[in-house]
């Protein structure tokens, strides 16, 4: 009995994890500022996704803004997953600057153990600018 492939392409991306195919999800991150109260935060500050997702970092107000994973703790294979996960990145587990209002930076989550990654805005950092990530 012969069997037959067949290849369908759709739009998106599609994730194959234990068999399952799951459709991508994206997490949009705003930076923002409130110039009142002198507040710097991510909005929202805790994300939870799966490898394969999207993490949208949307520069609202406030810039320049970046992202940078803390190191602390993290696996050698961990800091190499988030390095290459990170385009244009301008230092270990550092993005680049967003200096304009509007920008966007995209990070595709890489396959990471279970757990949380903290980050935060390093031109924000003693504004107490951070997030965190927990991987599921």
């Amino acid at each position: 009995m012969r069997h037959m492939v067949r290849t369908v392409v759709v739009t998106g991306v599609l994730v194959l994890s234990a068999g399952i195919a799951t459709a991508q999800d994206t997490h949009e991150i705003r930076m923002e500022v409130n110039e009142k109260r002198h507040e710097y935060a991510f909005v929202p500050a805790e994300i939870t996704a799966r490898a394969g997702d999207v993490l949208l970092f949307h520069a609202v107000s406030g810039v320049p803004h970046s992202v940078v994973f803390e190191a602390g703790g993290l696996s050698d294979q961990a800091r190499e997953a988030l390095n290459a996960a990170m385009p244009r990145r301008s230092g270990d587990l550092s993005s680049p600057l967003l200096t304009k209002n509007g920008a966007e930076y995209r990070v595709t989550v890489p396959a990471l153990p279970k757990g949380t990654y903290r980050f935060f805005c390093l031109p924000h950092r003693a504004y107490d600018m951070r997030g965190q990530l927990t991987v599921r």
